[in-house]
């Protein structure tokens, strides 16, 4: 699975610079897949979708710091636990019951972002 931030989230900041992933931004600010990943150019997804990493995608909140679910390993292969929900002052970083992935998937995901598979 991934990580969310939730509403309550009061936009201070502290879960962004812990993201191995680079997986979190600003509310408003746009996203790429290759921010703090080892990806570049054309990537594909391996189910017919392909996207440029360095392309600017739209931001998935406005109104508070979000987790691109594409993105989040929760730390999986560079830590014990998720390090945003470490260090939230305000316990919002919680898990995305729409997502779920196992640690092997994890796994494979952190290798596909950071090109170790």
């Amino acid at each position: 699975m991934a990580i969310i931030i939730t509403d309550e989230c009061i936009n201070c900041g502290a879960c962004e610079p812990e993201c191995p992933n680079n997986a979190i931004y600003d509310a408003g600010a746009s996203w790429r897949f290759s921010d703090g990943t080892d990806l570049k150019g054309v990537i594909d997804f391996g189910d017919g979708n392909t996207l440029n990493a360095e392309e600017a995608q739209a931001a998935l909140s406005d109104d508070i710091y979000y987790i691109v679910p594409d993105k989040c390993t929760e730390c999986v292969g560079f830590h014990d636990e998720p390090q945003c929900a470490a260090v939230c002052p305000v316990d919002c970083c919680v898990d995305d019951e729409d997502v779920r992935e196992t640690e092997e998937e994890l796994h494979a995901k952190k290798d596909w972002l950071h090109a170790n598979g």
